[in-house]
């Protein structure tokens, strides 16, 4: 399981540009089955996805494939947590 934070970065000001395919790109992760959640990270400062049922090389290229951060709007940063112990509805997780 990952957690995947995308921090606005040097070309923020390029997000206007780059969010059709930004959001594209997280309605394929969705569809494909490997991102459980995307939002934003609160105040303004970039976003999140929580991703599962991959390996952390095909995540880091699906992550590299983000328009957003291709065009450095976002810099990206990928968390591996090992789950032990979860609420019952989140036991598909472990």
């Amino acid at each position: 399981m990952f957690v995947v934070l995308l921090r606005f970065a040097g070309n923020k000001d390029a997000a206007d540009r780059h969010m059709s395919g930004h959001q594209e790109w997280i309605r394929r992760g969705l569809d494909d089955g490997v991102f459980l959640l995307a939002g934003s990270i609160r105040p303004g400062l970039g976003g999140a996805v929580l991703a599962h049922g991959t390996s952390l090389e095909e995540l880091d290229k699906r992550v590299r494939d983000d328009p957003f951060v291709a065009e450095n709007v976002v810099s990206a940063q990928i968390i591996e947590i090992a789950p032990g112990m979860a609420d019952e509805r989140l036991a598909f997780l472990l």
